[in-house]
Parts: structure tokens; C-alpha cells; sequence
């Protein structure tokens, strides 16, 4: 047998290679070896149909929290990420230098989920609702942090800092703790990711100020205080400037992050996420969010292509994370990560972050996994 798997007959959509044909992909070792139109099925030990669907490299989603069990923010990958098409996830600083060696060996790599990590610049990273992770701000601590990157380099991405009100104290603490993940990024050379709204500075610009290149501004679409729009509803300058330099707009959705309204100013004036996220966790994955599709089926209702829209959760957060030939796409070499989905039509409502319910003629819906080259098997407990 040349391969373990082919996907056949499907519509393979991989803004990497720019293709939206029919193709065949055949899986070996975990790996993507063959790419074209017909591969015969007699070279398989198994084979899927996938005429009349969608088949995608497997998503990436660059804000989750999966320390399941410790942060209170903390669910199950496996059932919540990879059963609904997240190969690949990033963990937005559930864990920082205290508690990142617990969150490796008990959640990391145990999980069949692929896990990346920022580091919460706080050493005891996000554990409690009620005490925020930086109330006490001698837990930014620079040199544990980068310390522990340092032990942990291939999987940790960047460091991560939380700057609304409820997790710090007092408005010039709060730019310390900006500046101190800044100093952390600077010295292990990596970005950092900064969560910015309702945060303890006067605007969004301030924020911006300290953020370049490879950066990633999550929860870009919120509408509370230090937002992108003025209050006019115009794009704020800073933020047309972040993004001529590099900065990474991400959607981060989350149960207080996205607003129909905001999204909807900003793409008329031509501002669009560069990354589509989740920021999924125990407050949202029973509504708003659900799941990373769930996400990118708001942009479809919006008017996204489907192709522009699985850019942002597989070939440009591959990029991001400086893995463009690994995951992300379905090019030979790559790791064998795949999703078939249906298009259904029907009537779906689509909920914002405030409760605004919308109303889509079409969503994608997940049907078959695959993670490096096998297929993902659900069980009673894997089922949303």
C-alpha cells in the first residue's frame, strides 16, 4: 500500500498552494504525500469519500485556554478543539513560569490536540475568577518568565498580558505590566500577545504604542474602552499604523470580544482580522462562541469569501507561528492534518458578544478530522 489514507473527490480549498479544485490528498507516516486528481483508492488501507464537501488543512486557533483543570478559564482539547477541526491551538496564557511545567506534562503532551503556548507574563498565569493574575504585580516577573520559555522553547510562541481593569491594579501598574511583557518578548525574541480591552490607559494608542512587528493585539473587534474605533466610529489612526508595521489584529472572540457593530464599522472602512481566533473557554463554549468554525461562519455571514476566510485559520496563523510548511496547508510534506466539512443550508443564528443574534442561510459544519494522517474517532464524550 503507498499510502494509510486518501481523501477522495473532495473540493480541497488551501489558500496556501491557491487551490479551490477537486482533489485527492493521500496520507502516509503522518505526512501529506500526494496532491492531484485522482490517486486510486486500491493504494490504501483506507478511504474517504468526501465528494460534495470541503476538505481544508486542519484549522489553527491562536487563543484557546486548555489547562483544564487548573485555570479557571481551563476545558478539554481533545473534545473541543480537535473533535471540531483545531489541529493546531495556541493557549493564550492560562499558565506562566509557577505553573507551565504542570500544564506541559499533564495537558501538553498528553493531548492528542497539537498545543503551542504563550506565556503569561504573571508566574501564576490565570487561575482564579476572583483574583486577577496580576493584582499583585510582583508576579510579572521577567526573568521567571524567560527562564522558563528558555526550558521550553518549541513550544512556547510568544509572552502574554492581560491588561483589563479586573486582572491588575491601578492605571500606571498597568502600563508597567505592558512594559514588563514588552521586556520579556524583547529579551527571548519572540512577540507578545496583549489583551487590551477596558484596560487601565486612556486609548488603544497607548497600547500600540509598545506593540510591533509579529505582535499579536487580540480581541480586536470588543467595544469597550481601548477600542480600535473612535468615537465617531472611525478606525483610529494608531491602529492604520499598527497594521502598516506589522502588527497581527486578532479576532480573539471570547464571551466579551466581538460585536457585530464594531466588526461590521471596521470592515466597511477596509479593516479586516489579520488571524481568526476563538478564545475559547468554560464561559463561552456553551454560547457565544461554541467552536473555531462557529467563528468563521460569522465572517461567511458577513461576506467573506471562503477561501479569505480559511486563510485566516490556516495559512496565515501557520505563518504567524513561523510554520508555514508544517501546518496550514495540504502540501506535500506537510503534517497530515485535514477537515471534511458539509456546507448546509438552513437557518442558523449567530450570537455577538452582547447577545445580537444574526440570522445565516449557510454555515460549514466539520464532518471527518484528520490529525497526522489518521482520523480523529469521536466517541459518546467528543460530541458537541
Amino acid at each position: 500500500m503507498n499510502y494509510d489514507l486518501i481523501i477522495k473527490d473532495g473540493i480541497l480549498i488551501d489558500p496556501a498552494q491557491s487551490i479551490h479544485e477537486i482533489r485527492d490528498i493521500g496520507f502516509r507516516d503522518g505526512m501529506v504525500t500526494t496532491v492531484s486528481t485522482n490517486i486510486p483508492s486500491a493504494e490504501a488501507r483506507e478511504v474517504i469519500s468526501a465528494a460534495g464537501c470541503y476538505v481544508t488543512p486542519g484549522l489553527i486557533d491562536l487563543h484557546v485556554h486548555v489547562f483544564h483543570g487548573v485555570s479557571h478559564f481551563g476545558i478539554e482539547p481533545d473534545p473541543t478543539c480537535l473533535a471540531r477541526g483545531a489541529t493546531t491551538v495556541v493557549d493564550a496564557g492560562s499558565a506562566g513560569a509557577d505553573t507551565f511545567p504542570g500544564f506541559r506534562k499533564y495537558v501538553i503532551d498528553v493531548s492528542e490536540t497539537r498545543i503551542f503556548a504563550q506565556m503569561n507574563i504573571s508566574s501564576q498565569g490565570m487561575l482564579t475568577r476572583e483574583i486577577g493574575e496580576l493584582e499583585i504585580p510582583k508576579y510579572a516577573d521577567v526573568d521567571k518568565a524567560c527562564r522558563m520559555i528558555e526550558q521550553h522553547r518549541d513550544i512556547v510562541l510568544g509572552v502574554k498580558v492581560r491588561l483589563t481593569r479586573n486582572s491588575i491594579v491601578g492605571k500606571r501598574a498597568g502600563m508597567d505590566l505592558l512594559y514588563k511583557a514588552r521586556e520579556a518578548a524583547d529579551a527571548v525574541k519572540l512577540p507578545m500577545m496583549v489583551h487590551p480591552q477596558d484596560a487601565w490607559c486612556d486609548s488603544i494608542d497607548e497600547i500600540l504604542d509598545v506593540m510591533g512587528k509579529r505582535d499579536i493585539l487580540t480581541h480586536c473587534f470588543h467595544n469597550m474602552k481601548c477600542g480600535i474605533l473612535d468615537e465617531n466610529g472611525i478606525v483610529r489612526d494608531a491602529v492604520l499604523d499598527a497594521i502598516e508595521r506589522g502588527v497581527i489584529f486578532d479576532v480573539g472572540h471570547g464571551a466579551g470580544s466581538f460585536s457585530w457593530d464594531v466588526v461590521e464599522k471596521a470592515m466597511e472602512q477596509g479593516v479586516e482580522p489579520t488571524t481568526i481566533s476563538s478564545d475559547l473557554h468554560v464561559y463561552n463554549i456553551n454560547g457565544p462562541v461554541y467552536d473555531l468554525i462557529n467563528v468563521v461562519n460569522k465572517f461567511l455571514y458577513l461576506g467573506m469569501s471562503i477561501d479569505d476566510a480559511l486563510a485566516m485559520v490556516t495559512k496565515i496563523p501557520a505563518d504567524t507561528i513561523l510554520m508555514p510548511t508544517q501546518v496550514g496547508t495540504l502540501a506535500k510534506g506537510a503534517w497530515g492534518d485535514a477537515v471534511i466539512f458539509e456546507l448546509r443550508d438552513g437557518e442558523f443564528k449567530l450570537i455577538d458578544a452582547n447577545g445580537e443574534a444574526r440570522i445565516s442561510s449557510q454555515i460549514l459544519e466539520p464532518i471527518v478530522v484528520i490529525k497526522s494522517g489518521k482520523v480523529y474517532r469521536q466517541n459518546k464524550h467528543n460530541t458537541k
